[in-house]
């Protein structure tokens, strides 16, 4: 069974920092010094338990001022031997219902090229060109709420 809890970077912090570096810095090499960020203490975070161990994170960063009613989801994964079970789908409608709550209309994140279907597939368009960031290539995509 999988629940997915939303909670402050102070709660969040030992188990997201665990699997984010875990799935970015260790699995696809992520440089470790800009997997953490500053914005981390402003996000709503999700944890996923799977059997009472965490195995999954993600993130909503707050509304920057001036913005138009845009979300941004950010740093979702999921351990490799939890893949495959719904459990990122878990997460991301998670954030995407919080990010409505919050009276939000549009969720936009940036999607690693090999997660563009996964994304897709729960509605969101791709948006622009591909680019690299932190040396994989990307995609912006976008979901009206």
């Amino acid at each position: 069974m999988v629940r997915i809890e939303l909670m402050p970077w102070e709660h969040a912090r030992a188990e997201a920092s665990r699997i984010r570096f875990r799935v970015f810095v260790e699995e696809q090499g992520v440089p470790r010094d800009i997997e953490l960020d500053a914005r981390d203490p402003d996000c709503v975070h999700a944890l996923a338990y799977e059997h009472g161990k965490v195995v999954g994170t993600g993130r909503l960063l707050p509304r920057e001022e001036g913005a138009r009613a845009v979300a941004h989801i950010g740093r979702m994964a999921v351990l490799a031997e939890s893949r495959g079970r719904g459990i990122g789908g878990r997460i991301l409608e998670s954030l995407i219902g919080k990010a409505r709550e919050r009276g939000e209309n549009l969720i936009a994140l940036s999607a690693q090229v090999h997660a563009v279907e996964f994304y897709r597939s729960h509605g969101f368009q791709p948006m622009g060109e591909i680019y690299e960031e932190a040396g994989i290539p990307h995609r912006r995509m976008r979901r009206a709420i």
